[in-house]
């Protein structure tokens, strides 16, 4: 199962020496596969957002992605950009580019728009209980739409523990997204 970490503020702060460190040690423990640089507060966000493309570049094999904004993926020459689940209208944008596209999605019919418009994978959320995200979705809801979606998914929301991972691993979901596990 693919690991999806995803970076906050709240766990990586704004200085760039600590959050280079603190990134670096983070993939280093958990090993993920993907990572992403989110962080919607922050006022210096291309130029952090460059310190985490060189980080990850350290790291074969690691895919890399910018939150929200093609453009600075593209420059950054990351392997590709999450978008929101308002931001359909940009997939195709960002394929032109060569990146790849995972796009936040919470029904079923937005995992299917993403995938007929050219998106390579979703985020499926909230799974488990997190804060301000509204009701879980669960594990049998996930397996659900495993059932009914052809597209890579990756179960985010609520991933705290090992319990957690166990129970997405028996679904056979693509892999698991999450910020709070991975620090």
């Amino acid at each position: 199962m693919y690991k999806y970490l995803i970076t906050s503020k709240d766990f990586y702060t704004c200085d760039v020496d600590e959050f280079c460190k603190i990134l670096a040690n983070q993939i280093e423990k958990h090993q993920p596969t993907h990572v992403l640089f989110r962080d919607k507060e922050n006022e210096n966000y291309a130029d952090q957002a460059a310190y985490f493309a060189r980080v990850c570049a350290g790291y074969e094999n690691l895919k890399s992605f910018i939150h929200q904004d093609i453009n600075l993926a593209k420059r950054l020459n990351t392997t590709g950009v999450h978008l929101t689940s308002m931001q359909f209208d940009e997939i195709a944008k960002a394929k032109d580019f060569g990146l790849q596209v995972i796009v936040s999605t919470h029904a079923k019919e937005e995992i299917l728009r993403a995938k007929d418009l050219g998106a390579d994978a979703v985020t499926y959320s909230p799974i488990f209980s997190s804060p301000n995200k509204g009701e879980p979705k669960g594990v049998e809801n996930l397996k659900e739409i495993l059932n009914a979606c052809d597209i890579d998914i990756f179960a985010l929301g609520g991933i705290l523990t090992q319990e957690h991972v166990k129970a997405l691993e028996e679904t056979n979901v693509y892999g698991f997204a999450s910020i709070r596990y991975f620090y």
